[in-house]
């Protein structure tokens, strides 16, 4: 069996479920963008110069400090034509990954400075989804992206960017979420918002176990009903690790019974001092203790990462081979907001027969 190396993990069909819009897009676009629409408060002024500003300012081992590199982009992606671009962009750099499935995140609110409504900018960026999947399929490369809606945790528009998901459902949306800095917003201040989601038998992720620990997992799991944990990671603080294996505290013992997933981001969780470095990561704990673990980028750009490279730095770290990169895979496309036979398809079809032949 040949061990996984990025060059061969690119080659690996891939499911991504935690990957947000406003932080994934190409330097050379962002540089495009703020001239087109007149933003003159760019960092840098060339594509190079620009991606290592994005690495470097998000590397502040501080959350509220990393979520400010968003300015730039969320500043370029005001208008129509800057939304479907790099909506389809976005696409295509996922599936020339070999993603195979994606649900992209990003939050409408912050897109209304030009005129915009919010139903505008959620078409608008279904549109280059689309113009982006089709462009890939003619490149060779098949790619379904599924849109999240993200309200912001510290405003108050939740319910009604929850009332929006469910108005596009049909077209694209797939679900709802919350995001920002976590300290001081927890998720019940936004529970008439899940409330509507369950109400109306709609599916929703939550933020939650990021910079900020249990509390913030048990609201988002016992009070929102949470149907998956974006991050999640702080759910190690209810392990207690010893000679005699690993004590689960209830939260964890809920989570992994209940096989809430996990939406892990390695890189990203470096980056906002969640964990110190790659190896002191949960996720092989978590793994180990099967957990319904999965891998994911959160922001291609500010991490300077794709899901290879994702995935790569597990193997190098904890010395994963192809068994458990189809896993984690297939954890993600079970845990997807698409319909049972959906992605049972994609496993049956697309996951397994692709990994196959690279267990051999």
């Amino acid at each position: 069996m040949n061990a996984p190396v990025l060059s061969t993990i690119y080659s690996a069909p891939k499911v991504l479920l935690h990957d947000h819009l406003d932080g994934g897009l190409r330097p050379s676009t962002v540089l495009e963008l703020a001239t087109e629409c007149g933003y003159d408060d760019l960092p840098a002024h060339t594509a190079p110069e620009l991606a290592r500003w994005f690495r470097t300012a998000a590397d502040s081992g501080s959350l509220e400090l990393y979520l400010e590199t968003f300015a730039h982009t969320v500043a370029v992606m005001q208008t129509a034509a800057g939304l479907s671009r790099v909506a389809r962009e976005c696409a295509e750099d996922l599936a020339d990954d070999n993603v195979v499935y994606a649900e992209v995140r990003f939050a409408p609110e912050q897109h209304l400075e030009r005129g915009l409504t919010l139903d505008e900018v959620v078409e608008h960026v279904l549109e280059g989804f689309r113009a982006g999947e089709s462009a890939a399929e003619a490149s060779g490369r098949k790619i379904r992206i599924g849109c999240l809606l993200t309200a912001m945790r510290h405003a108050a528009r939740s319910r009604e960017i929850a009332e929006l998901a469910v108005r596009f459902r049909d077209r694209g949306v797939v679900g709802f979420d919350i995001a920002g800095a976590e300290a001081g917003n927890p998720p019940s201040r936004h529970l008439d918002a899940f409330e509507f989601m369950r109400d109306a038998n709609a599916h929703f992720t939550i933020h939650a176990g990021e910079a900020f620990g249990l509390p913030s997992i048990h609201e988002a799991v016992a009070f929102c009903g949470t149907d998956r944990l974006g991050h999640g990671v702080r759910i190690v603080d209810d392990i207690v690790e010893s000679g005699d294996g690993a004590k689960l505290g209830r939260l964890a013992n809920y989570v992994r019974d209940m096989r809430i997933p996990l939406e892990l981001c390695p890189s990203s969780n470096v980056q906002t001092g969640a964990v110190s470095r790659l190896a002191d990561h949960p996720f092989g704990l978590l793994a180990a203790l099967r957990f319904r673990v999965t891998v994911n980028t959160d922001n291609r750009l500010m991490s300077d990462t794709s899901m290879s490279r994702e995935m790569a730095a597990l193997v190098d770290t904890f010395g994963y081979g192809w068994t458990d990169l189809q896993r984690f895979t297939i954890n993600a496309m079970k845990s997807a907001f698409i319909p049972f036979d959906e992605r049972l398809a994609l496993i049956d079809d697309v996951i397994k027969p692709g990994y196959a032949v690279l267990v051999g």
